[in-house]
């Protein structure tokens, strides 16, 4: 998944590790692999996507990997396409 670009890693202390918010109890949370998606159509690279989806958005509110994972993937979506124009 994460070869295929349907899951992001980063490496901690030379481990490549995924992150415990990016995994629901059976599965990537839904929405994910959609939004890095088209985070990197818009140009994002994968350090700018982790900042993205883990920077708090008074907005939403909480960060975008929350609201991905309180099924409100939808509005993440919308600021996601938002952000490449």
């Amino acid at each position: 998944m994460i070869r295929d670009g349907h899951l992001l890693a980063m490496r901690r202390d030379g481990i490549l590790v995924v992150p415990a918010a990016f995994l629901g109890e059976t599965a990537v949370v839904k929405g994910l692999g959609g939004t890095i998606t088209l985070l990197r159509d818009n140009g994002y690279n994968e350090d700018e996507i982790l900042t993205w989806l883990f920077t708090a958005d008074d907005t939403l509110p909480g960060t975008p990997i929350d609201a991905l994972r309180g099924d409100r993937g939808r509005e993440v979506k919308r600021r996601a396409q938002a952000m490449g124009f």
